[in-house]
């Protein structure tokens, strides 16, 4: 196999295993579907391995399909950097960044400020957990992600952003809702409704609880910080969150815990090696200015 044609066969191979079906990795390559399916049987062929398990029409990797797309990944992600760093060098950037995120609160006045310097830039913004963002910038299924919390990861570039006060609400009829601050000591045997464990403000949170010698309930969760809301409007306990997160409700009360000091860090990262490519560089610039001027 020269070395175009198995360049164009790992190509076939790559856009199937991102667009999840050969007919779609087609029309992404511009390929009639025979023509695609041709390459990556070739592949197989020439080199003795096996890609993929047919399962009817759905395909599914094998463990040596997993490991070459980890490489394919990486090379082609590489190519469109490049790509990305000559458009960079026109009078005005184009392309798309994929950002990942815990939550939008801290991202959306990033994107605000990138775009008004690159308008002609789309923005795509996943919204997951911690392990979900770190997971996707690792795989490059993201360029940029934000957490709450920095990482100590090799292949990682983390960057501080903001720090992030927690406050606790209340239903208005909640008996410490008139309290306006409180201490940790105030919340002993109190109900709370908490995220999902894994979410870093109720780590941080339950921590703090723990050196202090302070004991709560918990018997709800919810699987997102608007649904946490609306159970504490609805009476089910007192919530925490950033307070730059909190949505004012008429139905809830934010109070502030005292002494001052319990929160939460935000940080962007994205791989090491793609920190200059240009739109990223760009981000995390807008990104250090926000949080100079905060």
């Amino acid at each position: 196999m020269s070395g175009l044609t198995l360049l164009a066969a790992l190509k076939a191979f790559d856009a199937t295993v991102r667009a999840g079906s050969m007919s779609a990795a087609a029309r992404t390559l511009g390929l009639r579907q025979p023509t695609l399916s041709a390459h990556i049987a070739r592949l197989e062929r020439q080199h003795g391995v096996e890609l993929f398990f047919r399962r009817g029409r759905r395909l599914e990797l094998t463990p040596f399909g997993h490991s070459l797309s980890e490489c394919t990944r990486r090379a082609f992600r590489a190519e469109e950097d490049a790509m990305a760093l000559l458009t960079a060098a026109g009078i005005q950037s184009q392309g798309q960044l994929r950002l990942c995120a815990v939550g939008p609160y801290n991202v959306t006045p990033v994107i605000k400020a990138f775009r008004a310097r690159h308008p002609l830039v789309s923005v795509a913004v996943t919204i997951g957990d911690s392990r979900q963002v770190v997971e996707s910038i690792l795989d490059f299924r993201g360029d940029i992600g934000l957490l709450v919390h920095a990482v100590d990861d090799a292949d990682l570039h983390c960057q501080p952003f903001r720090r992030q006060p927690l406050v606790v609400f209340a239903c208005r009829a909640h008996p410490l809702a008139g309290a306006g601050s409180l201490s940790l000591a105030d919340l002993q045997g109190q109900e709370f409704v908490f995220r999902e464990q894994g979410s870093t403000t109720r780590r941080v949170f339950e921590q703090a609880l723990a050196r202090a010698g302070v004991s709560i309930r918990v018997h709800v969760e919810m699987g997102s910080r608007e649904a946490v809301r609306e159970a504490v409007a609805q009476g089910l306990g007192l919530g925490v969150v950033a307070d730059m997160a909190y949505v004012p409700d008429p139905r809830l009360v934010k109070l502030t815990l005292a002494p001052p000091g319990l929160a939460t860090h935000a940080h962007f990262i994205c791989r090491q090696e793609r920190r200059n490519v240009p739109l990223i560089r760009e981000f995390l610039g807008a990104a250090r200015e926000l949080a100079t001027l905060s």
